[in-house]
Parts: C-alpha cells; structure tokens; sequence
C-alpha cells in the first residue's frame, strides 16, 4: 500500500518494454546473465522492488494460511542493513551498507510489516521499526527516503508498520506538537471543496492540495493506524465526508474512504491518467489501485461499497497479476480476501497457487480458504527463534513513453483528478 506498487509496475513494466532503469537512485541493476537469488520471489530485477514483492507476497500468503518458506524468509532478513533499515534490493548483502546505500523507508514498513504478520524474526521487525522512529520528519510524517520531503503513501506505510509493532503512534509527537497522523491530515482536501475528502500526496509548489486516489487509499489505513493486511472492519457503515478543521484521525479516514466510494459509483475501476510526456491515449484502468481502494473501503466498514469492484477485478484483472508477478498477485489476494471473495477461485484462477508457485515451495498451506470474518492467523510477539507459524500493471500503452527514470523519480507524485 502500498508505494507500494509503483516499483513492481516499474519492474515488470521494464521487462515487458525493454526500457533501461537508472543506477543513480539505486544500487545497481544486476546484468542480464545474473541468476536471482535463492529465495527471491518472482522472475524480474528485483533492484527497484525486490523488499517490496517478497514483503506484499508473505503478507497475502499469511492471510490464506501459507507459511513462506525458510529460505525466503532468510532472504527478506538478509536485506536489511545493521541499522534496521531496508533498501528496495541490495544485490551483494556481505558489503555492511554506508553512507552511500539508499535507504528505503517504504521497503522498510513493508518488511516490517511482513516479519510480524508471519510472525518470525520479531527482533528485526523491531529493529527496523527502531529505524523508521529515528527518521521520522518534523512535521510528524515521513519522505521515501530519509529527510525527503514527507508524503501521503510513505507515511500511511510506516504508521501501519510501527502500529503492527506496538508503538502507539500518536504518542510519536515532534517538538512542535506534530504526529504522524497529523500529517496525513494536512493532506487531507476539505469536505465541500471540489475532491473533498480526498488526500494528495504531497502539496503542490504554492502549497495547493490535488486528489490523488492512491494516497486516498493509503491515507484511509494509515489514519485508522492499520497495515496493508488489514482485512475487513465489522462495523458497517455509510460513508459520509464530515466538515471540521479539528477532525480526529479516524474521521478524517471515514471522509477519504466517502471520496473512494464516490469514485467507484461511477465506475468500478479507478484510471490512470496519462503521465507527463507520455502520448496523449485515453485513461485506462488501474487494476493495482483499485485493489488498494477495495481493501481501504473493506478495512473502513464499506465493505458493500467495494463490491462492484472486486467483482470487475476478478473479470478483468487476473492476467494483469501474473504478468505483474508476486506484487501484483499479492495485490488481488489482499482486494479479495478483504470482501470475502475466494482468493483460490477468483475469475477461474487460484491466485494463492499462482502466488505460491512464483517463489520457493511454501512450508506449509492450510485450507480452504478463509475468511475475512472469520478466524485470523495471529502475529504473535515471537522473537527470532519462533519457527514457523501456520499462522501494475499500469497501462503498458501509458508508459511506453515514458522512461523508467522518470517514473521512479516520480514514484507516487502521480496526480490524479
């Protein structure tokens, strides 16, 4: 939720155009006669996301009840650096990593996350929760790399991690009195304004606010302190855009996810809109978002109002997510096993078996499916030595255009209307 997807849709998207991605942002890029590390979930260079598709892919399996294998989980570990940080991919884990290694806070929450929901390696979960808490902004957020300007979906990310871990977050208050959730809502467009409800991902030059339905969905998590696995609330609700400058977080969650359901009336699908320099081409769906709406709208008691969309994911979305590979998938397991509807059986495809079969052999798979109601794996506080526990493709004509270095220095700036 993640940046969340931006890097698996630059990855795939870079194998299916051919297109060059930069070493000046990451570290870089192994060459084309490389073999993928041992453990490593999915087929592309991982250098932009391989924390990211390995953290989103343990996260999906944990809620149909598939244990990772111990040989990916020791991957994942590896990634990190002594300081508890993450990168996006460190392609040579014996080099310690230095003033000059990029440090990611969104690969970071996301493994955070993933470590707990298996519930293994708790003291690096905590390690890299220790991390982001040392990095957080004065403004109470957080920027994709550390002192960068903060953004919706990189602080919506990290609350879910630390939340995950046990740190009360509204406890996280800088010297003028900031949190993270009030930095979210800084972000937050006003009920009555055009777009009210929604969340940019960051102010404009002049300080103008933009709707941008990604950090809509984001914002709607990370104000109910929840993570990307978060599943379904109970409580079910009509979504209604409250008015007010002193709204308490979760209001102000209720007002982004009222924006996400008023979108979807439109249409079940959310689009992505041309990118600078891309060729002018009418908007095409965004299957990646829409499913980080369904689980927003799901995670916020508007279950019913993501309905419509998961069934047009499942009609329409399936070969997006194996071309997408581990990210992708993870993404439609999330949207389903958040509404209910059988990740084993969704548009004829098993996507659990396809997310399965994408990375080493799981330890262990439990079935049926469960539900989103129904009994949860737990995350438990186990430290290292707890075992196992059963506990975008974005429009390829879009981005033909489009350089890969462009997109990721863009990474979640996209504005949508």
């Amino acid at each position: 939720m993640t940046v969340r997807r931006s890097a698996a849709a630059l990855a795939t998207t870079a194998v299916l155009l051919g297109a060059a991605a930069p070493a000046a942002v990451a570290a870089p890029s192994p060459s084309p006669s490389a073999e993928l590390p041992a453990g490593l979930y999915g087929t592309t260079d991982p250098t932009y996301d391989g924390v990211w598709r390995q953290s989103l892919a343990f996260l999906a399996q944990k809620i149909e009840y598939v244990t990772p294998s111990t040989q990916a989980v020791e991957w994942l570990a590896g990634q990190q650096c002594d300081s508890g940080a993450f990168t996006s991919y460190r392609a040579d884990t014996s080099k310690p990593c230095d003033a000059s290694t990029v440090m990611d806070t969104n690969a970071t929450a996301v493994a955070v996350q993933a470590l707990v929901e298996i519930n293994q390696r708790r003291d690096d979960a905590n390690n890299g929760a220790d991390w982001l808490k040392s990095v957080q902004n004065e403004d109470g957020g957080w920027g994709y790399n550390p002192g960068s300007p903060s953004d919706a979906n990189s602080t919506s990310i990290v609350i879910g991690a630390l939340a995950r871990t046990g740190v009360p977050v509204n406890e996280l208050t800088t010297a003028d009195g900031s949190t993270p959730y009030t930095a979210l809502q800084s972000l937050a467009i006003p009920c009555g304004d055009q777009d009210g409800g929604a969340f940019a991902y960051q102010p404009g030059k002049k300080g103008e606010l933009t709707a941008n339905l990604d950090a809509t969905a984001a914002s709607v998590l990370g104000l109910m302190g929840k993570g990307i696995a978060s599943g379904t609330s109970n409580a079910v609700k009509d979504p209604v855009c409250t008015k007010g400058d002193d709204l308490a977080a979760e209001q102000s969650a209720q007002n982004g996810a009222f924006f996400l359901a008023e979108t979807l009336k439109k249409k079940p699908y959310l689009e992505q809109p041309p990118m600078p320099g891309a060729e002018e081409t009418a908007p095409q769906p965004d299957y990646g978002n829409t499913a980080d709406a369904v689980v927003a709208l799901a995670a916020s008691g508007h279950k019913d109002k993501a309905e419509a969309s998961v069934a047009w994911l499942e009609k329409n979305a399936t070969g997006w997510s194996k071309a997408g590979g581990p990210a992708a998938t993870a993404q439609l397991i999330l949207a389903a096993h958040a509404t209910g509807a059988d990740a084993r059986r969704f548009g004829g495809v098993d996507l659990v078996k396809q997310l399965n079969g994408m990375g080493p052999s799981p330890a262990a798979t439990a079935l049926p499916s469960p539900t989103p109601t129904g009994p949860q794996p737990s995350s438990g506080t186990g430290s290292d030595d707890s075992g196992l526990s059963l506990g975008w493709l974005i429009g390829i004509g879009l981005l033909a255009g489009t350089g890969i270095g462009f997109l990721l220095s863009m990474r979640r700036k996209k504005q949508q209307p």
